[in-house]
């Protein structure tokens, strides 16, 4: 496939895939999840299951307009709607979970139920965020701004399987994934997990995570611009064109995602990896725009 480097690549190659996969919903009632719900029908990528709430959506007629490729399951209450959506995840029944309004720790809380929930066990719950930067001729993806305040090793190397494994979806046969840090430099003093970024370039070189090409520590700068690294004489196979940025931690990467939306106006897409399917987890001030493409970065990346 070619490789998909804006979101509207990314739509068109939906449209054209022609292969709908299975939402399942919880809560909907709020206009925006609707809106980027009736989007997503209207594509052609999706069937979708309302968990909950069904009043509120069968007055929504434009959404109705699809009632071929939607379905209800009934829910009392935001929790239980919770419940039956991961349940329909675990059944095989749904390949995308999405968030409506419910509080996120609420979700989560089923998500992660030992006995219940959907991340099997040694997984690891991260969150990817896909981002196109008008300066860049490409998606830019990175990790984790919203769930793992500060990673381990083991979470880490788990963070770069599922940014790479992303990456191969949007048809990037090589990604270029940058471990980033304030410096190239490993500190093993004042930095202590930058000793763990050469054992991990070192599992990318071995195959480790299928085709990709890794470097770190790297700063932000030279991890996205040829001529950063240029004028800072570094040698690196990233050569400044990162695909995929791994942070140090939920503050640096945050305060990265924050300040490109602020005050740069970007559209982004965020979904969580490691369940058992991609869930749609949108922040109640997302964008209608932002929460169908997150909608659809989860189809892509969803195995049906």
């Amino acid at each position: 496939m070619e490789i998909i480097r804006s979101f509207e690549d990314m739509v068109i190659h939906l449209a054209q895939r022609q292969k709908r996969r299975r939402v399942a919903v919880v809560w909907a009632e709020d206009a925006y999840s609707q809106v980027s719900l009736e989007r997503a029908l209207d594509v052609g990528f999706v069937d979708v299951v309302f968990v909950g709430c069904r009043h509120e959506v069968e007055q929504n007629q434009r959404l109705m307009h699809f009632r071929e490729h939607i379905e209800f399951v009934e829910a009392q209450d935001r929790d239980e709607a919770a419940r039956r959506a991961v349940e329909l995840v675990k059944s095989g029944e749904a390949d995308i979970l999405m968030k409506g309004m419910i509080n996120t720790d609420n979700l989560l809380h089923v998500v992660l139920h030992k006995e219940k929930g959907i991340l099997p066990k040694g997984r690891v719950l991260t969150h990817v965020t896909a981002a196109r930067l008008p300066e860049l001729d490409r998606l830019l993806f990175f990790s984790d701004s919203a769930v793992i305040p500060y990673p381990t090793q083991a979470q880490r190397i788990e963070q770069v399987r599922y940014i790479t494994s992303v990456c191969h979806s949007f048809g990037i046969r090589e990604p270029r994934v940058s471990l980033i840090h304030c410096t190239e430099k490993v500190n093993e003093k004042y930095f202590p997990f930058t000793p763990g970024y050469k054992d991990i370039v070192r599992m990318g070189e071995e195959g480790v995570f299928g085709p990709c090409i890794i470097d770190g520590p790297l700063d932000l700068k030279t991890s996205v611009s040829p001529e950063s690294m240029r004028i800072k004489g570094i040698q690196s196979p990233i050569e400044g064109l990162a695909d995929a940025l791994v942070f140090p931690d939920i503050e640096a990467a945050n305060v990265f995602y924050k300040s490109i939306t602020l005050f740069l106006g970007v559209e982004t897409a965020g979904m969580l990896q490691g369940a058992m399917v991609p869930v749609v987890l949108p922040s109640r001030s997302d964008s209608k725009l932002c929460k169908f493409y997150s909608l659809a970065l989860a189809a892509v990346t969803s195995k049906q």
